[in-house]
């Protein structure tokens, strides 16, 4: 079933913005852009390019994948909001993948083999945002935000790998404390191509994604005005 799946994947969750397409098992078409302002305005344009460059057309797609978070605030809502509109012109059905497992996806599996692999993305705070996975991918814990003080009480036991964007602050961290750490270079922003592989891979194994609803680990910045 993995293998049939169209799948269109995007991602503004972080410091890059993304689409791409999964058909027939591998990425049909794909667009990566880094940026840290401008989601709204780069996010459909790169949708429109990778769905005429991969030759797909809405009605024959299987399925909408988003990352939910945890990520910007503003970010995430341009995501979701514009995957919840092509979902429902296209009449598609529409899921989330965690920035968390996007990003995990990208490390290669050998450097996977016989380590805990630590995600940890920035929160423009002081906390980091973080989940483990084992070898397999499968999660070790909930995402989380750790202040990088608490990161190595925090991870499992064993041999460690860490990747995003706040991958170098939270090897210091954990060194710290006492817990050895490689850096996996390669894999730094979520990118809807890992998006869309995420999605087809937990459709093949139990149908089912997460609701396409933001993930926030802490509250948003801001202010409320006295009265």
């Amino acid at each position: 079933m993995r293998d049939r799946l169209t799948i269109l994947a995007l991602d503004s969750a972080t410091a890059a913005c993304s689409a791409a397409v999964l058909s027939g098992g591998t990425i049909a078409a794909h667009r990566f852009a880094p940026m840290t302002t401008g989601h709204a305005q780069a996010l459909v344009p790169l949708i429109e390019t990778v769905m005429t460059e991969s030759g797909v057309a809405y009605a024959a797609l299987d399925h909408i994948a988003v990352t939910v978070g945890p990520g910007a605030f503003t970010g995430l809502r341009v995501g979701l909001a514009a995957a919840q509109g092509l979902a429902l012109a296209a009449g598609k059905p529409i899921g989330g993948v965690t920035t968390l497992e996007a990003v995990a996806r990208a490390v290669d599996a050998r450097a996977r083999e016989g380590a805990v692999l630590l995600v940890a993305i920035e929160s423009k705070r002081q906390e980091l945002f973080v989940q483990s996975f084992a070898a397999d991918l499968s999660p070790l814990d909930a995402p989380a935000a750790i202040l990088p003080e608490h990161l190595s009480a925090h991870v499992p036991p064993g041999g460690l790998a860490v990747a995003g964007d706040a991958a170098i602050r939270a090897a210091d961290a954990l060194a710290a404390g006492g817990r050895r750490a490689s850096v996996m270079a390669g894999a730094v922003h979520p990118d809807a191509a890992h998006v869309a592989t995420a999605a087809a891979a937990r459709l093949a194994a139990d149908g089912v994604l997460l609701p396409p609803r933001p993930l926030y680990l802490r509250a948003p910045d801001v202010t409320v005005a006295r009265a």
